[in-house]
């Protein structure tokens, strides 16, 4: 959909860009000419993925390992990221989350997925925001969220708040920054089976994405989709790829669900109400205890 060229001269920086949707963001931006920063905390996997994006398309990519959880190691991925030239673009991707009975949650579980989800996302645009501002550069931040901020999501519940968090957090940007030449906006992906949502959200492997596994393709048919599939990793790169554009530059404050319209009908947890103790312990043995 998107002309060649579209982010050429862009420098964009992607938490957990190194794989899932976060890599596929990165695969479509470098096609449309932006140079990249890639964030995680695995050295070798972020290596890969800028071999992978350096293979296909030329692209200009530097990673920075980085645990988003720590405030002080954000800053310094700010500082490392802006010796090589100002950021245009954040995207904050990089979050965690698995199914849990709500009541059984320790801190330290609930603290796993606030930690990057929430904090880790914020920590991120406080860095770019005060560097733009100072800078008196403009700039954006595509928050990536998920449909719970719609909906709720039973089970989820740490995820589901950090994420209506961030949906604040851009509305509320989206008027204090604009006036600074600062768009916020956000996506709310549905379905899109990836290796790690598959084993944090269905670790019994058969409830959650019940016949769709990643291996099998981003078309896999899913019944519980008004579409009938899940999303196409492309689909929502390409989403991600015009709302960080100056095609988009009149979209601040909000978020757009590409989940096939599957918020409307469910939040997608329903299912798990009818699991027995059996299923949750196997759900509590799949993700290490």
């Amino acid at each position: 959909m998107l002309q060649d060229g579209l982010l050429r001269g862009r420098r964009i920086l992607i938490t957990g860009g190194g794989t899932g949707l976060g890599l596929a963001m990165a695969d479509r931006f470098a096609a449309l000419g932006a140079q990249l920063v890639l964030s995680g905390r695995r050295a070798e996997v972020l290596a890969a993925a800028r071999d992978g994006l350096v293979a296909r398309h030329g692209a200009s990519v530097q990673t920075l390992t980085c645990d988003v959880r720590d405030a002080a190691a954000v800053e310094a991925m700010f500082d490392a990221a802006w010796q090589q030239g100002p950021l245009d673009v954040l995207v904050n991707n990089a979050a965690a989350t698995f199914i849990a009975q709500t009541e059984r949650l320790s801190a330290r579980a609930a603290d796993a997925i606030l930690g990057p989800t929430l904090h880790g996302a914020l920590y991120c645009t406080l860095q770019a925001g005060r560097r733009w501002i100072d800078g008196g550069r403009p700039g954006v931040v595509l928050s990536i969220l998920s449909t719970s901020t719609r909906t709720g999501r039973a089970f989820t519940v740490p995820s589901a708040m950090a994420k209506s968090g961030l949906l604040a957090m851009t509305r509320s940007l989206a008027v204090e920054w604009g006036p600074h030449g600062i768009r916020s906006v956000a996506i709310a992906p549905g379905p899109f089976p990836t290796a790690g949502a598959g084993q944090a959200l269905d670790p019994t492997a058969g409830r959650a994405f019940a016949n769709v596994a990643p291996s099998a393709g981003a078309a896999a048919p899913y019944p519980a989709n008004p579409l009938g599939r899940v999303g196409r990793p492309p689909e929502l790169a390409e989403l991600a790829a015009f709302l960080v554009s100056d095609s988009a530059a009149y979209i601040n404050g909000e978020m757009i669900a590409i989940d096939g319209g599957q918020h409307l009908r469910t939040s997608g947890a329903e299912d798990l109400l009818g699991w027995g103790p059996d299923d949750w312990a196997r759900a509590r043995a799949g993700r290490g205890g």
